[in-house]
């Protein structure tokens, strides 16, 4: 195998040293969002023992009373986008109407969704295993007018 020349060797070395300032600079002031140079924290942290486990959906209710679970599949949204951007919704209901409006594209025969709703699903846990009780919280809601 041929040795590098001093200038292959330098540059590799220059090359190694930027994506290294560039990982250590993301791991300390990143985002997720910076993904692969920032950290990855989505899964990073752990509730203690015995608080409840939070899981979030998004539900709406049409004109016949029938209420329905608007996942990615029925919507485009993914849940991870609404839980990221819960505290807008919580801020301004009316920011739910653009899950309403997808579901109406995807579903054009469909009934008329006339409300919208964040509901945490906490599941009850104790010393780290579920219990089977859960408690539904509506954080934020929309309704048509």
């Amino acid at each position: 195998m041929d040795a590098l020349t001093r200038r292959g060797r330098t540059l590799r070395v220059g090359i190694t040293t930027l994506v290294g300032a560039v990982l250590l600079a993301g791991t300390l002031w990143g985002q997720d969002d910076h993904f692969p140079f920032g950290p990855f924290r989505m899964y990073a942290g752990s509730n203690p023992p015995n608080d409840p486990a939070p899981d979030t959906r998004v539900e709406g209710v049409d004109r016949t009373g029938s209420v329905i679970a608007l996942d990615q599949a029925n919507t485009g949204i993914r849940r991870a986008e609404i839980e990221g951007q819960q505290s807008r919704y919580v801020a301004d209901p009316t920011l739910l109407r653009q899950v309403a409006d997808a579901y109406t594209d995807r579903h054009p025969g469909s009934p008329e969704l006339v409300e919208v709703r964040i509901v945490i699903r906490w599941y009850g846990v104790r010393n780290g295993q579920p219990t089977g009780t859960y408690v539904d919280e509506t954080t934020v809601s929309w309704r048509a007018s």
